[in-house]
């Protein structure tokens, strides 16, 4: 389980996150929703160690791992898909999963046979460039890539952003699918609502750096969640 207890997290002078609190539960998806700039992504960083927190803790599998570098938490079952993807454009498609062998015991260092059926997609392309491939499949790509580390928690940082709306289904099907196998935690930042919504078994909304609202996705209220989406 991943617990998040009342961190503060600051770029240089300016404080980005106030007391902000989040859980994941294996075999649950939990939803942090909110505007740009309110500190989404700010949280993610801070969990999976790209950004320092300046109090509270990040707790994981009862342990606490505020202060490990990012390989270390990979290391400890950690996977981290960030806002724009970030995959490797003049990598193949195989080359980009196999970056994914660095967190994980050299036993392990294959490709999962139940990538290429969560992303058929990705299997006739193995030789083509990652840069070559569509938005929508660069997203599959960058999702497969985590799960080539067999992480116990998934970190999702917009993961329907620029993508067309046939892939977005795709993307919360497989979502679903991993939650419901009950081996790994799924933590994502989302703006579209109706996403979110369905996929939520958990969520909290953020604003100007804080957590204003959160429960469970049962009962997640539209019209209280959408004007913190509002512009």
């Amino acid at each position: 389980m991943l617990n998040v207890n009342e961190i503060d997290l600051f770029y240089g002078a300016s404080q980005a996150l106030w007391s902000v609190s989040v859980e994941a539960e294996k075999g649950k998806v939990t939803c942090v929703l909110g505007r740009n700039g309110v500190g989404k992504t700010s949280l993610l960083r801070a969990i999976a160690g790209h950004q320092p927190i300046k109090s509270g803790a990040v707790m994981w599998e009862e342990e606490d791992i505020s202060a490990m570098a990012p390989h270390e938490r990979a290391a400890r079952g950690i996977a981290y898909v960030p806002q724009g993807r970030e995959i490797f454009p003049l990598l193949s498609v195989q080359e980009n999963l196999q970056t994914g062998y660095a967190a994980i015991p050299r036993a392990l260092r294959h490709i999962p046979d139940d990538i290429f059926d969560l992303f058929p997609v990705l299997k006739d392309m193995l030789n083509r460039r990652g840069g070559d491939l569509s938005g929508g499949q660069q997203q599959q790509l960058a999702i497969a890539r985590a799960l080539v580390m067999r992480p116990r928690l998934l970190v999702l940082d917009e993961p329907t952003e620029g993508i067309q709306p046939s892939i977005i289904k795709d993307i919360e099907r497989i979502i679903r699918y991993l939650a419901n196998r009950g081996e790994m935690a799924i933590l994502l930042v989302e703006q579209y609502f109706e996403f979110a919504r369905d996929l939520a078994d958990d969520y909290a909304v953020m604003d100007r750096g804080e957590v204003v609202i959160s429960g469970t996705g049962e009962d997640m209220v539209e019209e209280d969640v959408r004007r913190y989406l509002t512009v």
